[in-house]
């Protein structure tokens, strides 16, 4: 036994009496355990909030003190069948490290003993049709066993004590008909061995606990990366700030001892330690967390800024509005834990089916044993009869109609370049009727372009690109993807907050800002709606102005008809601002937009939509946007995205193209179609065959041949999503919408 754990250490006090504490969950295999744990913990007195989180198993629980104690909640967690103890994030990560080292062992062992019990089983077949004596046959039969028994024992556990657990708080989850099936498949099989019988099953037992197995495992080694990339957000958190004292010097102190009201510095270079109002000093800063844009901004005093935007070319004097827990980035993360906890309370379509088909086919054997011994057959006929109504039932079908169909659109949607993240998301794909776009770096490349490249004189060009290699601006990054030759210039000087200067040909030459550069131009001369999209050139007495803005994806347009063509509802929900956003509306004929959204303004709409029944699917790509990917029914992201936004999407696309996205739901509505169809099969197949099998009418070989059969169907069925064509071939849109779609904005 481990030492007594104080649980009151681990409890946090909050407002108006009120305590919570996180708990680490053990035991949690599916979105029904979930329901069952928050369902069972809502009835203890009180209790006032208590979430889920099926991806790192954390429970957070608030209570009134005195009503209720810490371990009367883990009592009762432990009383529904499941662990749980205090939330320690390395205790937990070394915990999911061990269980899936331990899954992997499980698959080892299966897929050892799969592989020699089939090699077993095929000379069994084989000589069944031809000279094999019974001696041998029966040798063949024990050394199956021999395999057979340990494997299913060690390797079943997974699914055994998920079965367990279900049935012990009168519930069914998958787990039960596959622990059922594989436990009586065996144990016939062992009988009919000691019987000296022709047939023996323990190769589909085994087979069945390797491919499931399989499917476990991945799906665990996803969620972990998951998990590892979200935590991400911490490398945005600055540990230190430099807070002005009452008598005017400045000390380094960290960061979470900052107050608002206090006054702080930020030097170049440094992330802002909260949020906070400009009261002294002028800068460019990043806050793409906050709108999306990589567009840097110009600042001056009385503006406001956030935590985790990064200082760029001037001292900044800061006056703290929020610190601590309360900043921007602090409720970008309780946001994303929201979404998710809230997602992970849905019960996906196989466990769903479980708990209607499993009942029915467990009354159906139970009956078939009643009934037989009531009629007078002996024990050992009623026991094969109820078992040959089970092994006709197909658990394996019922087990592969649905993960059958997902690796295969899996691998359809991995050849166009959509890679999944969640097991779940083909099932809510095929759900969806509105996409919301973001922006900046989704309808748009994530990188700008120099727009009228081809108005300048090659050798200006090509000298002004030389040159901004030279400078990390991103309006100078733009201009130097134009270079043809990547050889820096030497002796370059950097002049803050302006641009770089060097001595070309005996000329003086300068890229920077119109007014460093002495450029002369007018309000949208180029084409661009300020100045933040230009950079200017000279060298001796010629200039040039480069204007710099974001294209569309190439084939946005098109993407944008064809999903209205599925009768889909399009909207773009940006943090940019409205000026930027109008223009691609515009060029897309977006009616539905919206602007200058804030993180949680996201989250809200999302809301909205949802609560008016609508399921979104969401494709963003910032730091800004993971906490509506997370929120939304599906999500998507490009590739570019960043490393949160990626983590808490359902689905990652490559390439510059869009068409990934409507392809994305093309395949997705076709598997859920398949899905339900296999299903279906399942349930037909079953309509005509447990009456034969309860009249005793079948014998457990044929019942066997028709429960791989039956597998062989669902897989077959499920194969034909493989030959559909690729959605870009049937609704890409003619070439001549690709070329308008390449429209410049601002």
């Amino acid at each position: 036994m481990g030492d007594v754990i104080d649980l009151s250490s681990f409890t946090r006090s909050r407002d108006g009496g009120r305590a919570e504490m996180d708990l680490a969950l053990e035991g949690v295999s599916c979105g029904g355990c979930i329901a069952r744990i928050e369902g069972g913990l809502k009835r203890l007195p009180g209790i006032d909030e208590v979430r889920v989180n099926f991806t790192n198993r954390r429970a957070h629980v608030a209570w009134t003190k005195g009503v209720t104690s810490p371990e009367a909640i883990v009592a009762e967690v432990e009383r529904l069948g499941y662990g749980a103890h205090p939330f320690v994030a390395q205790q937990v990560e070394d915990d999911e490290a061990r269980e899936a080292n331990r899954l992997l062992r499980y698959l080892a062992v299966a897929g050892f003993a799969a592989m020699n019990i089939m090699l077993l089983s095929v000379s069994v077949w084989s000589g069944n049709v031809s000279d094999i004596t019974p001696e041998t046959r029966d040798l063949f039969h024990w050394l199956s066993a021999v395999i057979a028994l340990p494997a299913v024992a060690y390797a079943g556990q997974p699914f055994f004590r998920s079965a367990f657990g279900a049935l012990r708080v009168r519930s069914v989850n998958m787990d039960v008909p596959i622990a059922l099936g594989v436990l009586l498949a065996t144990g016939m099989s062992l009988v009919e061995t000691i019987n000296h019988a022709e047939h023996a099953y323990f190769d589909s037992a085994v087979m069945l606990l390797f491919f499931l197995l399989c499917g476990r495992y991945l799906d665990r080694a996803m969620r972990r990366r998951t998990r590892a990339v979200a935590g991400n957000l911490a490398a945005l958190r600055a540990q230190t700030a430099h807070r002005v004292q009452k008598d005017g010097t400045v000390v380094e102190v960290p960061a979470s001892s900052l107050r608002p009201r206090d006054t702080i510095i930020v030097r170049p270079g440094d992330r802002l330690p909260a949020d906070g109002v400009v009261i002294a000093g002028t800068s460019e800063i990043d806050e793409s967390m906050v709108t999306g844009e990589t567009a840097r901004r110009a600042l001056k005093g009385g503006e406001t800024v956030y935590a985790g935007s990064l200082n760029f070319t001037g001292a900044l004097t800061l006056r703290i509005t929020a610190a601590g827990e309360r900043t921007l980035l602090d409720e970008i993360e309780r946001l994303l834990d929201n979404a998710v906890k809230s997602k992970s309370r849905r019960v996906q379509l196989a466990d769903r089916a479980a708990r209607l088909y499993a009942p029915l086919v467990h009354t159906a054997a139970a009956l078939t044993l009643t009934g037989w011994l009531l009629a007078g057959a002996g024990l050992h006929a009623s026991v094969m009869a109820a078992i040959a109504v089970l092994i006709i039932t197909c658990p394996c079908a019922l087990a592969l109609a649905v993960p059958a169909v997902q690796v295969v659109a899996a691998g359809r949607m991995f050849r166009g370049g959509i890679i999944l993240n969640s097991g779940d998301a083909i099932e809510r794909l095929a759900e969806v009727d509105t996409v919301a776009f973001d922006k900046t770096g989704t309808l748009t490349l994530p990188e700008a372009r120099v727009t009228n490249a081809g108005l300048v004189a090659r050798d200006m060009l090509e000298t002004a690109a030389r040159l901004a290699l030279s400078s990390r601006h991103p309006l100078a990054a733009a201009l130097a993807r134009e270079a043809n030759e990547r050889r820096m210039f030497e002796d370059v000087s950097e002049h803050p907050g302006e641009g770089v200067s060097v001595e070309i040909d005996g000329r003086a030459a300068r890229l920077g800002s119109p007014a460093f550069c002495d450029a002369v131009w007018t309000a949208n001369q180029y084409g661009a709606a300020s100045a933040d999209s230009l950079i200017a050139f000279r060298h001796g007495d010629e200039t040039a102005i480069f204007v710099v803005q974001q294209t569309l994806r190439p084939d946005a347009r098109a993407v944008v008809q064809a999903l209205r063509g599925r009768g889909l509802a399009v909207c773009i929900l940006s943090g940019d601002r409205a000026e930027a956003v109008a223009p691609v509306a515009a060029a897309l004929g977006i009616e539905d937009w919206q602007a200058g959204l804030m993180p949680g303004r996201k989250v809200e709409l999302l809301r909205d939509l949802k609560a008016r029944g609508k399921r979104v699917l969401m494709v963003g790509d910032g730091i800004n946007d993971a906490p509506s990917l997370a929120e939304a029914h599906v999500s998507l992201s490009p590739i570019t995205a960043a490393e949160i936004s990626q983590a808490h999407a359902d689905a990652v696309f490559v390439g510059q193209r869009l068409d990934p996205v409507a392809e994305a739901l093309a395949i997705s509505r076709d598997a859920r179609r398949l899905m339900t169809q296999n299903l279906l099969l399942a349930v037909i197949y079953n309509a005509i065959a447990v009456p034969i099998a309860v009249a005793g009418l079948v014998t457990p070989l044929i019942a066997a041949l028709a429960m791989s059969g039956s597998s062989l169907l669902v897989t077959g069925n499920a194969l034909r999503l493989s030959f559909a064509w690729p959605f870009r071939k049937a609704e890409a849109g003619p070439p001549t919408e690709t070329r308008q779609a390449k429209l410049a904005m601002p």
